[in-house]
């Protein structure tokens, strides 16, 4: 006997309701896992550092081939609720959109994504298993999220063959970008510290306004690369200069500045970061101030070359929408940048375009089209 398709729109409802702010559950995994258990998926909570994950398996442990896909539930704060044209976590749907946060990054793509799983396994049993990821932890530190699920899976002998992670992919039409990759990136401290004096001495003193100026115009205007095969050319921000000084009269004794590096895959971050102490040690050296740097990587750039699993969702994805969709590394970071540690992993998704924005919304029509993308998908990856 047939069963009743999953709707995913009227789970993204059920998803956005949980207020699940990083880093809160809010309930969502809860309505995810009551979902999956259903079905007959295996499901264990995976938290970790108080973050909460779900992880999700049908069929068999050890089997020959499964395929993966991976989300997350938590989402970023709803700024000032008075501008929202609805409360944000109410899950409205007027005008054909769904409103509410939450419901373009992602958990639209996560309901899709769960809905396609259900009815594959359901109608169509595979052979082999089908996996789901999914944290609480994306839009935070991302320290306790898929990292841990990737942990936990290592060490309990889960293997994904290849995965999707269903982020927002598209930028203005849907179907039109797959990412195949990611760029790197990290950000560096800087401190410099030179002798306190008064601005009409300033040979009594050590500047490290200047010394700063100095360094900061060495590394932005510095080219690092002029762009790889599939990436775009990487790039440095100086974000902020900070002394702290509202006197005039005084040269200060510090100096701080931050500075954002995205980086392709001509690079790794062990060599930006020993660029960075290069041209460091040489502006202290020439100033006379002394100088310390520290560093956050968030993740360093990869790239799934094209191929067997690009091909098999642009297949899937020009199918069910006529879109010939290209293959981007554009963008910032995700958590595919931890599972292409475990698998290949490519990115595909909704429309982007309003995501962390007030008044968050997404077609509902998408909604079910990125499930049936995914479905096919599954289809295709089984046949």
């Amino acid at each position: 006997m047939p069963h009743t398709p999953l709707d995913p729109a009227r789970l993204t409802v059920d998803l956005i309701r949980c207020a699940s702010v990083t880093p809160e559950e809010g309930g969502a995994l809860q309505v995810l896992q009551k979902v999956l258990t259903e079905a007959g998926f295996f499901c264990t909570r995976v938290d970790r550092g108080g973050v909460a994950n779900l992880f999700a398996r049908w069929g068999e442990k050890r089997a020959a081939r499964s395929f993966g896909f991976n989300g997350h539930t938590d989402v970023v704060p709803v700024g000032d609720v008075a501008a929202w044209s609805v409360p944000p976590f109410d899950g409205v749907e007027k005008d054909g959109m769904l409103w509410g946060r939450g419901a373009t990054d992602m958990k639209s793509g996560v309901a899709a994504f769960v809905a396609a799983a259900v009815d594959f396994v359901r109608d169509t049993p595979p052979d082999g298993a089908v996996i789901l990821t999914i944290t609480g932890d994306e839009e935070g530190d991302a320290v306790d999220g898929t990292v841990a699920l990737l942990d936990w899976m290592e060490g309990n002998g889960e293997r994904m063959t290849a995965c999707l992670v269903g982020e927002p992919t598209c930028p203005e039409r849907m179907g039109e970008m797959i990412k195949i990759g990611r760029r790197g990136s990290l950000s560096a401290w800087f401190t410099l510290t030179g002798v306190q004096g008064h601005s009409a001495y300033p040979h009594r003193a050590k500047n490290p306004l200047p010394a700063m100026a100095r360094l900061m115009d060495r590394l932005a205007s510095h080219t690092l690369d002029e762009g790889t095969a599939h990436f775009d050319p990487s790039t440095l921000a100086v974000v902020t200069i900070d002394t702290g000084n509202p006197a005039v009269n005084v040269i200060p004794a510090q100096c701080r500045a931050t500075v954002n590096i995205r980086f392709n895959d001509a690079h790794d971050s062990a060599k930006l970061m020993d660029w960075m102490q290069r041209e460091l040690d040489k502006v202290s050296e020439e100033f006379g101030v002394s100088g310390e740097m520290q560093v956050k990587v968030s993740g360093e750039s990869f790239l799934t070359p094209p191929g067997a699993l690009s091909d098999l969702v642009a297949h899937a994805v020009e199918t069910e929408t006529g879109v010939v969709p290209v293959l981007s590394t554009t963008g910032g970071t995700s958590d595919a940048r931890f599972v292409k540690e475990h698998c290949p992993v490519v990115e595909f998704g909704l429309v982007g375009q309003n995501m962390h924005q007030v008044d968050e919304r997404v077609e509902v029509a998408q909604i079910h089209q990125l499930k049936a993308i995914y479905a096919r998908i599954l289809r295709d990856f089984f046949a």
